[in-house]
């Protein structure tokens, strides 16, 4: 249905032309707050915008809302648009199964439920029963599912659920047989899994404490501690396990290993992959053993050390120590010393991406110019094979055990949605497992991947996609998005979003700038700290070659990206205005100067720095997009989006970015912002939310790039 906007709009989406000439902005004052910065005085003249809570901050947001509503209102695409991503949106959507004691458990979407629902199986040729329902927890969908643990028997089932997109957890236990909860209830827990003892009496898990003043969405996070719980008693009476008071910033998480008898703990600090592991042994007392002293088997934060599974006392690590792309190794914990670690898996010319052990194989899933190639090898690390994928794409949520003798993994591309295969390992046979029926043809498109130079020379990878046959003279509107941080690694991945972009005409970019993990933790560091400026330089030359190839031109070239993304457009635009004809910021760190301030932020500053440090700040303010905005600047039409339940980059960013954008603006495009109510930083959103905001964007897009319906002269 390529041409499904031909027939409906027939004279073409720009019938009304809606600009920021005549636009009146809400009236933002500027305050007069200056800070200090090791002698430098930087003024915040919208502070106050900071608290989300307070009467002005609120008539701010209505007066916002009220005034992009109006706007995209008079967008004449907007309707059809929104209908056609519902269509598409319409298809069943499965998550990859996981088996334990001979049920297999997995994630189901209808179609157009705002929550994919939980289902258990006895075999994979029964019929599913509904073990749990989010859509039953809240009436506008705005309770998800985060953490899914069964217990080793498989009667009892750990959850987790998030309400309005933010980040707090809270945990229950659900009986598998009868489907009813149990009386346990667990709060205060972010950033945590789940896992069960053997014996199935209890679990660990990692929480905060409870904080003070009772503005949960507001409260910096800091000493995570790690406790067991037992069943059956109050969160008050849980054991604690580990903690480290002398280490705020420390965070732990505790998992037993697949023979039950080690607790791993991952130590990590903020975002850095460096991380340190600890362990102790539930037989050397009376199980469950749960004890604040534990051996220090890995102790220098010096490497990523990513723990796969144990033969006994030796331990099997995914590492980058001493190898940037990764390797495997194994460690004796009784032998721990370095010149005794043997390396089964050595590092090679693709990253590792992820490893697990399952029919005593190791499954590594490589990453080969940023897209997957998945590949077996025995306990030794001898290479026994490679499975074919379909085509070039993305392997993601690889499940199975130990002894299992099937696998199943999810498999995407940007034009093959997302399907579920299974790999037996008997027979070496792979085969599609749960394959979507989706209305969009993909015949009528194509993905190349390019290569291009940033601006050090650098040869930065890119994916575009768009129609087969599509001339490039400059015409096609054109979106780039964009990531380049926290090792991240943007592969293929199939979106109904991007699908609806194509069928409108749209072509779609995803360049692998540095910052990201597409080459090791090499690519990943140089774009951190000092080096930040690479990212941005790595997304300005992308625009620059899709310019110069004649895919599209500056005027039909829109950019986005979220969270990090974010920041990556907002300071896109703020160092190269004149490049873009649009932009959509999605919750985005745009103030560099305090974001370490709030909730979690502190975590970042292993990844950008701090201002409170008088050798990062002049890096950190030389591109914080909220300090480089100028006055009197041509920008490009900008619809910001953000969340009022964002606990983790909190809307002050974007709420005095967009105030300060909108003093600044000199152009004729209007900068607008989009506040969403009871949503978060993106987890867990509701289909209908995602479907509405995705409309919005794309209208946005259409009446600013100047988009015409298919087949109109």
């Amino acid at each position: 249905m390529a041409s499904f906007l031909a027939t409906s709009l027939l004279c073409g989406l720009v019938t009304t032309a809606v600009s920021a000439q005549g636009m009146h902005y809400p009236p933002a004052r500027k305050g007069a707050q200056v800070d200090d910065y090791h002698g430098t005085k930087v003024a915040d003249p919208y502070r106050w915008l900071e608290d989300v809570d307070a009467p002005e901050t609120r008539a701010w947001i209505e007066a916002e809302n009220r005034l992009t509503a109006a706007y995209l209102a008079q967008v004449p695409a907007r309707e059809t648009i929104r209908r056609r991503l519902t269509a598409l949106w319409n298809y069943p959507r499965y998550g990859t199964p996981f088996h334990k004691s001979g049920r297999y458990f997995f994630l189901k979407n209808d179609g157009l439920q705002n929550q994919a629902v939980l289902y258990k199986q006895a075999s994979l040729v029964g019929d599913p029963e509904v073990l749990l329902d989010p859509n039953l927890l809240a009436a506008d969908g705005t309770v998800a599912l985060s953490v899914l643990e069964p217990s080793e028997d498989g009667r009892l089932l750990v959850y987790g659920t998030q309400a309005s997109g933010s980040d707090w957890e809270e945990y229950r236990v659900r009986d598998v047989a009868s489907t009813r909860d149990l009386g346990d209830r667990l709060r205060w827990i972010k950033f945590s899994s789940a896992s069960w003892t053997h014996d199935g009496l209890g679990f660990f898990y990692s929480r905060y404490p409870e904080p003070s003043g009772g503005d949960a969405l507001r409260a910096v996070n800091r000493f995570q501690t790690l406790y067991y719980h037992r069943l059956g008693t109050e969160q008050a009476a849980d054991v604690l396990v580990y903690e480290r008071p002398d280490q705020p910033d420390w965070g732990v998480n505790g998992n037993v290993t697949d023979d039950g008898r080690y607790v791993i703990l991952t130590v990590w600090l903020g975002t850095d992959r460096r991380n340190r592991v600890y362990y102790f042994d539930l037989l050397d007392a009376a199980r469950p053993r749960v004890r604040g002293d534990v051996v220090k088997l890995l102790d220098a934060f010096d490497a990523s050390y990513d723990f796969v599974g144990n033969d006994g006392p030796v331990f099997y690590f995914a590492t980058d120590y001493d190898a940037p792309r990764k390797r495997v190794i194994a460690i004796d914990t009784r032998h721990p010393e370095r010149g005794a670690w043997r390396e089964i898996i050595p590092q090679g010319e693709d990253v590792i991406d992820a490893v697990r052990l399952i029919h005593d194989m190791f499954v590594v899933n490589y990453l080969h110019d940023a897209h997957s190639r998945l590949r077996l090898f025995t306990m030794d690390g001898r290479f026994a094979r490679e499975l074919a994928l379909p085509t070039l794409g993305s392997v993601s949520a690889i499940t199975g055990e130990r002894r299992d003798a099937e696998m199943f993994f999810a498999f995407t591309s940007f034009l093959y949605p997302t399907t579920i295969f299974r790999h037996d390992f008997a027979t070496g046979a792979t085969s599609a497992f749960k394959a979507p029926a989706i209305d969009f043809d993909p015949a009528g498109y194509e993905t190349e991947q390019v290569f291009y130079h940033s601006k050090d020379g650098t040869r930065v990878p890119m994916f575009v996609t768009h129609k087969k046959g599509a001339r490039r003279d400059g015409s096609n509107p054109t979106l780039l998005y964009g990531y380049g941080g926290f090792n991240i690694s943007l592969t293929p991945a199939f979106s109904v979003g991007v699908a609806a972009w194509l069928e409108l005409g749209g072509m779609y970019a995803v360049p692998n700038l540095r910052g990201g993990g597409e080459y090791g933790e090499e690519w990943h560091q140089a774009g951190m700290h000092e080096k930040k400026q690479n990212v941005f330089d790595d997304f300005i030359a992308a625009a620059e070659y899709l310019v110069a190839q004649g895919y599209t031109s500056r005027p039909k070239l829109a950019i986005a990206g979220g969270s990090n993304g974010g920041l990556l457009v907002g300071a896109a635009i703020t160092q190269r205005p004149e490049l873009f004809g649009a932009a959509l910021p999605t919750v985005g760190v745009m103030d560099m100067l305090r974001f370490h301030k709030f909730t979690i932020g502190w975590a970042w500053v292993t990844e950008y720095g701090s201002a409170d440090s008088a050798a990062q700040f002049p890096y950190l303010y030389a591109y914080s997009p909220l300090h480089r905005i100028t006055p009197g600047t041509s920008y490009p039409a900008t619809l910001v989006t953000t969340a009022d339940h964002d606990d983790r980059v909190v809307p002050g960013h974007s709420f005095k970015f967009t105030a300060a954008l909108q003093a600044a603006q000199a152009g004729p495009r209007p900068v607008l912002i989009e506040i969403e109510t009871k949503a978060g930083h993106g987890a867990g959103k509701p289909t209908s939310k995602v479907i509405e905001e995705q409309a919005d964007r794309w209208a946005f897009l259409v009446q600013n790039l100047g988009m015409l319906a298919p087949g109109t002269p």
